[in-house]
């Protein structure tokens, strides 16, 4: 089926697809971040666009999925800051590409390399075997090198001192992966510190970028300026304060783009109370195997 017609099929059925599952969990999150500001019916056309948005792009991604060569992508991609990744990566201390889950966080993963950057990125294995087997190769034929998230930290360092690109996620909840909690849209959120550790670590900058699709069916591949670190009264790299920082930067992201972030993910899941018992699980766990 040609691309133009696939697109207008899917454009008319997607927002029939939303389970009540996701709508509830889409809601809740929607009046978490805008309250009373927005309507009952507001919510309900925002959630439409958002499935919308990830349906036609993962439509895109399955049709392109073995394109290889930026001289095919940039039929349907414009660039906009490419000066703030080339001036970092320039510097040959590795770039943290720090990519919210927009509608085309895995156009997101392969655009540096594409665009000529020596790049990998880190990701957790997706529970189907096959399917996870499938992305990692998508993203490795485009350049793309991919790094499983368990103990990985001393290879990423690695890379990061090699002056590679490191495309990096922490806009979602997960309570096995080290973090702290940081206000993420206003609200108090579990949140990967591990950016942050080796942005400290290796002096690598910090860029943000997202992929964000555009009413012509197009796609604009952002890369926003370099984070400036913060830095504590001693003189060390502050891990909380720039963690917030690109926290922050991600925010303004989704402010900007509400119809093109996942909503429909637990962003808020974990809290202290959570944390503790998942932690105190995973200790008597530990002990029953030992």
């Amino acid at each position: 089926m040609p691309r133009k017609l696939l697109l207008s099929w899917r454009k008319r059925v997607c927002k029939y697809m939303i389970t009540r599952k996701q709508a509830a969990i889409m809601h809740d999150n929607l009046t978490k971040v805008y309250g009373p500001e927005r309507s009952e019916g507001e919510y309900r056309r925002l959630s439409q666009r958002v499935y919308q948005q990830l349906t036609l792009t993962f439509t895109d991604y399955a049709l392109w999925g073995f394109k290889r060569d930026w001289s095919f992508f940039s039929r349907y991609f414009t660039v906009k800051g490419e000066e703030h990744l080339r001036a970092a990566y320039d510097r040959g201390k590795g770039v943290l590409c720090l990519v919210p889950h927009t509608a085309g966080w895995e156009f997101s993963a392969i655009m540096p390399p594409l665009l000529g950057y020596k790049s990998a990125g880190v990701s957790s294995a997706i529970k189907n075997p096959a399917l996870n087997k499938l992305m990692i190769k998508l993203r490795e034929t485009r350049g793309m090198r991919n790094i499983t998230r368990h103990r990985c930290y001393e290879q990423l360092v690695e890379l990061l001192r090699n002056g590679e690109c490191l495309i990096i996620m922490t806009d979602q909840d997960s309570k096995n992966i080290r973090g702290e909690f940081v206000e993420f849209m206003g609200i108090k959120a579990y949140t990967p510190i591990g950016c942050s550790r080796l942005a400290a670590e290796t002096g690598a900058a910090v860029v943000p970028m997202c992929t964000l699709r555009n009413s012509d069916d197009t796609y604009t591949f952002a890369i926003y300026p370099e984070l400036q670190p913060v830095y504590a009264a001693d003189g060390s790299y502050d891990i909380m304060a720039n963690t917030r920082l690109q926290n922050d930067a991600m925010s303004r992201i989704i402010y900007d783009y509400p119809d093109q972030w996942v909503w429909f993910h637990k962003r808020w899941d974990t809290t202290p109370e959570t944390l503790k018992e998942h932690l105190e699980n995973q200790r008597k766990a530990k002990e029953k195997q030992s």
